[in-house]
């Protein structure tokens, strides 16, 4: 039986399909909401591109045309979940430890949409912040960060390490310009409101729409 945040689920993933149309290049995040979205996308007239190897294992699976992002320069939607979505759209993602990926695909997107279940809302972002690192050096770079240290999971897509910043947020323009400036972080999951484009929230009473 399914609880109510896996049905918000099922409802924004079939909000988010029904923007897939033919012709379209489509990139395809990690998650679990992504998961409920897979099976309901058309597996014919669009290319996908995935962020994670399950993603793009799955997908494969379901018959969808996923090709490696080597051959595109651009796409026309993106669509993916978050940990946290702001009131101004500030995104932390990472959870999946693809978010260096997710990025990537998300500023590639003429369209990028979030789809999220309401319980992903929060009044700040609040820590911790998902950090993708490279291995060299990688004592110097906890240090410089401070508060972060390494999560015990598998490397990152790419084959960097995964860690978590634990400090405080505040500002997160500001830790975004912090962790981005730090020698050895690949990438931070705080993603800005200028990248997304819509939020679609699943909530008991359906779904709603958030903007920056």
């Amino acid at each position: 039986m399914k609880d109510e945040t896996d049905l918000e689920k099922q409802a924004v993933a079939e909000a988010a399909a029904a923007l897939v149309r033919g012709g379209m290049r489509v990139g395809l995040g990690t998650g679990s909401t992504v998961a409920h979205l897979l099976p309901l996308l058309p597996a014919r007239g669009v290319v996908y591109v995935a962020t994670s190897p399950h993603t793009e294992e799955a997908g494969r699976g379901l018959g969808l045309d996923v090709r490696p992002f080597a051959t595109l320069d651009r796409l026309d939607l993106a669509l993916d979940g978050a940990d946290q979505v702001s009131p101004s759209c500030w995104l932390v993602k990472g959870g999946g430890a693809a978010h260096t990926r997710e990025k990537i695909v998300a500023a590639a997107a003429e369209r990028f949409v979030v789809l999220v279940s309401e319980n992903k809302l929060v009044d700040a972002i609040r820590p911790p912040v998902p950090l993708e690192l490279l291995a060299f050096g990688l004592p110097s770079t906890l240090r410089l960060l401070g508060e972060a240290s390494l999560r015990d999971v598998p490397p990152s897509p790419d084959g960097n390490l995964i860690a978590d910043y634990h400090g405080e947020v505040g500002d997160p323009a500001a830790l975004a310009e912090r962790l981005a400036a730090t020698p050895g972080v690949v990438e931070h999951g705080l993603f800005p409101p200028a990248l997304v484009a819509e939020v679609l929230v699943a909530t008991s009473s359906g779904i709603g729409t958030m903007r920056p």
